[in-house]
């Protein structure tokens, strides 16, 4: 019977370094910091950073190129001067502003209920 123990006992040993062995491999491949998981993770991301780096630079290239229509362009620079600031061209034009009487301006009390 001690043979069979221990034959036993050499099959459980065995059982026991592979299965340590696999949960060793498994971690390697899985576990840690940088799992495969986890660079799946950083792949999308870093998908997704490139497109909003793409999306930043159209912004900034149409930014530009109002920012030197604004520089350059005098039809731009009247427009604006127009309606942001009110101004208006020559002795002979009137400005007419209309607005909401719901807008609440400056100028407009409130009654108190």
């Amino acid at each position: 019977m001690s043979k069979r123990s221990a034959d036993a006992r050499s099959l459980a040993l065995r059982a026991v370094v592979v299965a340590i062995a696999v949960a060793v491999l498994i971690f390697a491949v899985q576990g840690g910091e940088w799992g495969t998981w986890d660079l799946f993770r950083q792949q999308r991301r870093l998908a997704r950073l490139a497109h909003d780096v793409d999306s930043l630079r159209h912004d900034v290239d149409s930014l530009t190129r109002y920012r030197k229509a604004i520089l350059t362009d005098p039809v731009l620079q009247e427009k604006i001067a127009r309606e942001e600031f009110g101004m208006v061209r020559g002795n002979h034009e009137l400005l007419y502003r209309f607005t909401d009487p719901d807008s609440g301006s400056a100028g407009t009390k409130r009654r108190k209920p």
